[in-house]
């Protein structure tokens, strides 16, 4: 029998995850429903697994192109299943149109529309959890519409970061090259002629030489030994103890540092925001967003908040006992309880903290360019001295 990882809520209030055999996800959640159990979900235990390195991925742009073709439909009066039906044979993501599909054979099977999303194991948290909220409230395009706007904003932030960095990237990568170049042929090439000459070689022209005749005897060796150690890192990353430690060692980096705990924070507070305008409870909400969140420490951190503000805390309090989340972002949050504006102000901080990770982000590469150039032009020079050293020794032996 097929073995499920299912995460419900007791009678007291108390969060259970555990392994459970059942014929089908839905007879499982049906028999812990039964008992009074309220079910977060059902997922096969060798599928996906909040914050597990095997999670699935799915092509946001495309699942974006998705979300906007169906809300139009809904709004133009189509029945949810019809709309699938429509949607499902005519996305250009095969993969995605393959779960699409199985949402709508589901749909048709009596499921609701969240279940359905949610039984595919690969759609966001966020997502599911909007639409639950859209379907107990009667507003699912509104909520979708919601959705498409917070997801255009992560993918928009998500682009402008990646242009920011391929052109240092790229510089990057040019200037491996021509180290790789020089020293594995054109050294090697001066190493031979000097060695015709029979000539005295100055001591640094002596390290280059050994140095450079090594790399290229090694240089395959290395290579493996390179693609070896990144896949053991890989490895080794995948776990939840080894992500959290390079959490912290990000958190600990200089400039790194803050750019990634204001991402991080600009991220929490957009997907909060989200939630509550969709009219998710608090709770829930935090929930979804620390299943939602990528990096290891700030799940932690957010569930440790989560327990906090069931408990009867403030959201602003529980995040300040964290130690993890800026001075600033909690002062804006308790001013949002207090005003009772919390989704506002959360989206005012996503803002500053998105434009804050901008400036730096655009700091930090101006200064990364140049020290590539200068490091580039010291390799280069300390290269072409020690190969013409011995020229002009030879040259003032000759007068």
């Amino acid at each position: 029998m097929p073995q499920f990882v299912l995460k419900y809520a007791d009678t007291r209030g108390e969060i259970h995850q555990q392994v459970a055999e059942a014929a089908s996800a839905h007879e499982l959640r049906k028999k812990y429903s039964d008992q009074g159990y309220l079910v977060y979900w059902v997922r096969p235990r060798n599928g996906f697994l909040p914050g597990s390195s095997g999670r699935k991925k799915l092509n946001l742009e495309k699942f974006l192109i998705f979300n906007q073709q169906f809300v139009t439909l809904i709004r133009a009066g189509l029945p949810i299943l019809k709309a699938l039906d429509l949607l499902a044979d005519r996305l250009t993501d095969a993969r995605l149109g393959r779960y699409i599909r199985q949402v709508r054979d589901e749909v048709r099977n009596g499921a609701l529309l969240s279940e359905a999303f949610r039984r595919q194991g690969i759609f966001p948290p966020i997502y599911v959890t909007s639409v639950l909220a859209g379907e107990r409230s009667g507003s699912l395009p509104e909520v979708l519409d919601r959705y498409i706007g917070y997801q255009k904003l992560v993918l928009a932030v998500r682009k402008k970061l990646m242009v920011s960095l391929l052109y240092p990237s790229v510089l990057l990568a040019l200037v491996l090259a021509l180290m790789v170049f020089l020293v594995t042929y054109v050294v090697p090439n001066f190493a031979a002629l000097y060695s015709s000459m029979s000539a005295e070689l100055p001591a640094l022209t002596q390290f280059l030489i050994a140095f450079a005749t090594a790399a290229r005897t090694y240089v395959l060796l290395a290579a493996a030994a390179v693609a070896v150690g990144v896949l053991a890192f890989r490895w080794w990353a995948r776990g939840e103890a080894a992500r959290e430690t390079l959490d912290n060692l990000t958190l600990r980096t200089p400039v790194l540092g803050k750019i990634w705990i204001m991402y991080q924070v600009a991220q929490f507070a957009r997907l909060l925001s989200t939630l509550l305008v969709g009219g998710i409870p608090l709770v829930q909400a935090l929930e979804t967003a620390s299943e939602s969140m990528s990096s290891g420490l700030m799940r932690k951190s957010l569930e440790k908040t989560r327990k906090m503000v069931k408990e009867g805390q403030s959201l602003s309090a529980a995040l300040s006992a964290t130690g993890v989340f800026p001075s600033l972002a909690i002062d804006m949050t308790e001013v949002g309880e207090s005003t009772g504006a919390l989704p506002s102000m959360l989206n005012s901080v996503a803002e500053f903290y998105e434009e804050d990770v901008n400036l730096r982000t655009t700091a930090a590469l101006a200064l990364i360019e140049p020290a590539i150039m200068i490091f580039m032009g010291v390799f280069v020079a300390f290269i072409l001295i020690a190969l013409y050293l011995p020229i002009f020794s030879l040259a003032d032996s000759l007068r």
